[in-house]
């Protein structure tokens, strides 16, 4: 770093900050690569961490015709060097469906500028079709490939107006058109963009412009070694940092390099060397910041490929396992394995993103025309990548294998960052926001450290035991007035269409399945339900006297917040009082549910009326303000994102130092298959198998030392996502259940009771020693352990129809969330 300017990059760098244009224009007298690219090696690392993403695509090259002459170019042909102008409807969606049943994401559709302009051979086959323009046939087609393949189109038809813009947009999540250069030289006489007309650089930074007005999620870049300067180069990328500035919609750069093709006019021109190509993507890097995606293809520079990550690039852009670089005919694609190598080597992680990058898939109603957001979404991880196996909470897919080989892997490479978060967790200093959000983006060796680390504490403060307790769930009634958009269980006036009728227990039947569960071993019966408009504080004393009065020795662990508040407000009474009042009655424990997220940006999303967050907590610390011991849970996996996740946990963890009144913390993925806001395209279908993992494992670093029980729900993960999850920090695997109704209902196949012999069969599997233990975390007498064990089958459950209720109420309905609802709504 013997350069003034690169002492000065290196500053502005570490405080997070770019250079303006006159220090920028200064770097075309820096020759120092390895010094540029050390710098943005550091700034990709800041922003990207160990990933670097590529999208795995099925490139479609609509129409090879093109009215532009660059003279590197082979992929525009005259209309007598082809079959056909244009690739039939049935060919393209026949290249999708490869692409599709190959795991692809993407369909590129690239494409001559306005053939019809100039190819009456083009106007011809557009009119026999019926459309009167190429851009009319572009959205046809992409709109048959995306309905009827799932593909998401990303369109580079060149030059766009903001009309033609607009007409584009709902049918295409993304699209780009590559600047090239801000020269007007390169359109003289003797240059290579002589003689096309869209190559002029005012045209083409104007469909950027307009682009960003559109709100369209755009690629761009610069093709480098075409006869430009290196200063140019950094005018051209100027020009695009100042729109993007403007506007914020710019995906990504690329730095593509030219590569001489034979039966061109530039087939002996001289190429750009590798010091060329890692100058200028290190200073796109420097001149961009942390944040921008740099990408550079792959297949242009075979056998260099560690160094170009060196220079600061975090994307190798769309890759194919189908289809050819129509564009870069000579050049094939890496295969995928291989590329991954590769990147292993230069110490990253290959990632699959979608064609829309994450900052925009995490803004959809922003960026994405509403059509598109289900394709996207089910796409879509919570940090918005690309959803990288098939697995499903409640579903029957297995786990996938690299990610269970990742769990006990020795990581070879940690992130410096990442390996300082990890060792203050375990020295037991709280983490901040920033820092647990950073756990949740672990992927790949970042992933084996973070979910090693959180299993390191669970042996330190747990050992090697396992606990279950032998229970019972009892849930009273199915029928709701909130309009929760996640919830598949309970049933109001126009839900009769879901799983199961309506339903509202009987006092006898709560007793007959309390005796039952205590003569099958329980120690607890778990009570919850839908609020029932016509429920008051009063239903829930004396479902607890119905339950003390048939079995005294069973355990109540019973009633949400949402339930205790509803039950205090329809009582007239504060929080403390109500609660003093169900102790009374027999309440033992209460569970920590209808948290969801909490976070109100979240709830006002997925559940506008309920509780909101700090209403959660108050119920929570009046709770253990009683005496009572709660549990606390998390609903994670639908519209969400990390930032969400670490905040729920942190209000979780600054509530428990204050009060220390939570048993265990219980993550709960979200069950897709039934819910609403699913069916609605409004929702991811739950957290990747890597998401769910990371959320026991990232708990147990977070909460570490204040809760030191982390459950795993069997019902959600499947036995085989609770062996995974043993290893990543968690020392509980909650409770046998009985009747297990409302993952059920949201569609899991994993059944409703795991019995006292599974849980220890599960347990001793994964090598550890079982434990039965009560609500509160005692041993169990040796008599509950022995009617566990000895219990027959359940009987089959009979469920109270629910009567009918008026629709006028002499009182209003109670929605925390909302001001409330008059008896007349």
């Amino acid at each position: 770093m013997d350069h003034p300017l690169v002492q000065t990059l290196a500053g502005l760098a570490a405080r997070g900050e770019c250079p303006d244009h006159q220090t920028a224009r200064a770097l075309a007298e820096v020759t120092d690569t390895a010094a540029l690219a050390a710098i943005a090696a550091d700034l990709r690392d800041r922003g990207f961490h160990n990933v670097v993403t590529y999208s795995r695509k099925v490139f479609i090259p609509l129409t090879h015709l093109c009215r532009d002459v660059c003279h590197y170019c082979t992929f525009a042909q005259v209309p007598r060097k082809l079959k056909a102008p244009y690739m039939t409807v049935d060919e393209v969606l026949e290249v999708a469906r490869h692409g599709a049943a190959q795991g692809c994401k993407e369909a590129l559709f690239t494409l001559g500028e306005k053939p019809e302009l100039r190819y009456k051979a083009a106007r011809e086959a557009l009119a026999a079709m019926g459309f009167a323009s190429t851009l009319d046939y572009l959205v046809h087609v992409a709109e048959r490939v995306y309905r009827e393949t799932g593909l998401l189109p990303h369109l580079n038809p060149g030059t766009l107006t903001p009309d033609e813009l607009t007409r584009l947009r709902p049918v295409s999540p993304s699209m780009g058109i590559m600047l090239e250069s801000l020269s007007d030289r390169l359109c003289a006489k003797g240059m290579p963009h002589h003689g096309s007309p869209d190559k002029v650089p005012a045209v083409r930074l104007q469909t950027l412009v307009d682009a960003g007005k559109a709100r369209v999620p755009f690629t761009t870049g610069i093709l480098i070694g075409i006869g430009e300067t290196r200063l140019e180069r950094i005018e051209s990328l100027l020009a695009i940092r100042d729109v993007q500035a403007q506007y914020g919609h710019i995906q990504e750069i690329i730095v593509q390099n030219f590569r001489a093709k034979p039966d061109t006019k530039m087939a002996h021109a001289p190429e750009p060397d590798l010091d060329e190509l890692l100058w200028t993507i290190a200073v796109a890097r420097i001149l961009f910041g942390a944040d921008m995606s740099i990408q550079a293809p792959p297949n242009l520079s075979p056998g260099v490929l560690a160094q170009i990550v060196a220079a600061g690039i975090n994307d190798w852009g769309g890759v194919s396992p189908l289809t050819p670089d129509f564009v870069n005919p000579e050049a094939p694609w890496p295969h995928l394995d291989e590329l991954a190598r590769e990147t292993a080597r230069a110490g990253k992680f290959l990632h699959e993103r979608l064609t829309v990058y994450p900052k925009f898939v995490r803004a959809l109603d922003t960026w994405v025309d509403r059509g598109l957001h289900d394709a996207v979404l089910t796409h879509s991880d919570a940090e918005g990548l690309a959803r990288s196996d098939d697995w499903s909470p409640g579903a029957e897919t297995a786990p996938p294998q690299a990610l269970l080989d990742a769990i006990h892997a020795a990581p070879r490479r940690v992130s410096p960052d990442l390996a300082a978060i990890l060792a203050r967790a375990e020295s037991g200093v709280d983490l901040d926001e920033a820092d647990v959000v950073r756990l949740f983006a672990a992927r790949g060796d970042d992933f084996s450290a973070v979910v090693q680390a959180a299993d390191r504490l669970r042996r330190r403060m747990n050992g090697d035991t396992v606990s279950f307790v032998v229970n019972r769930n009892i849930n009273y009634t199915n029928i709701c007035y909130f309009k929760c958009q996640f919830c598949a269980f309970s049933k109001g006036k126009l839900s009769e269409n879901l799983r199961g009728r309506p339903y509202d227990l009987s006092h006898e039947e709560i007793q007959r399945r309390t005796v039952e569960a205590w003569e099958r071993g329980a120690t607890e019966v778990c009570m919850q339900g839908g609020i029932h408009p016509e429920y008051t504080g009063e239903t829930y004393v004396g479902i607890l006297e119905a339950v003390k009065a048939a079995v005294p020795d069973m355990h109540i662990h019973a009633f949400s917040p949402l339930e205790v508040w509803q039950g205090a407000a329809t009582s007239n009474l504060d929080l403390d009082t109500y609660l003093e009042r169900l102790k009374a009655a027999g309440l033992g424990t209460l569970p920590g549910t209808a948290a969801e997220i909490l976070d109100d940006e979240v709830r006002a999303i997925i559940c506008p009326d309920k509780i909101n967050t700090q209403q959660w907590l108050d119920v929570m610390a009046a709770s253990h303000r009683t005496g009572f011991r709660t549990t606390a849970t998390i609903m994670y996996g639908h519209v969400e994102q990390p930032v969400h996740w670490a905040r729920h946990l942190l209000r979780v963890r600054d509530l428990q130092k204050k009060t220390g009144g939570f048993t265990e913390f219980v993550p709960l993925p979200f069950v897709h298959m039934e819910a609403p806001m699913y069916l609605k395209g409004k929702a991811r279908k739950g957290p990747t198998f890597r998401e769910a993992v990371l959320m026991h494992a990232v708990a147990r670093l977070a909460l570490h030392p204040h809760i030191t029980n982390i459950q795993a729900s069997w019902v959600k993960m499947g036995h085989a996502g609770l062996a995974a999850c043993l290893d990543a920090g968690c020392n509980d695997l909650g409770g046998t259940l009985m009747n297990e109704s409302i993952s059920r209902a949201a569609g899991t196949t994993h059944g409703q009771e795991t019995s006292p012999a599974e849980m220890r069969a599960m347990i001793e599997a994964a090598g550890r020693t079982p434990r039965q233990r009560t609500t509160l975390y005692q041993d169990t007498s040796e008599e509950r352990i022995a009617a566990g064990l000895a219990a027959g089958a359940i009987t089959e459950i009979v469920n109270t129809p629910a009567r009918k209720y008026e629709r006028k109420r002499d009182r209003d309905l109670l929605r925390p969330g909302l001001i409330a609802v008059s008896a007349a709504d």
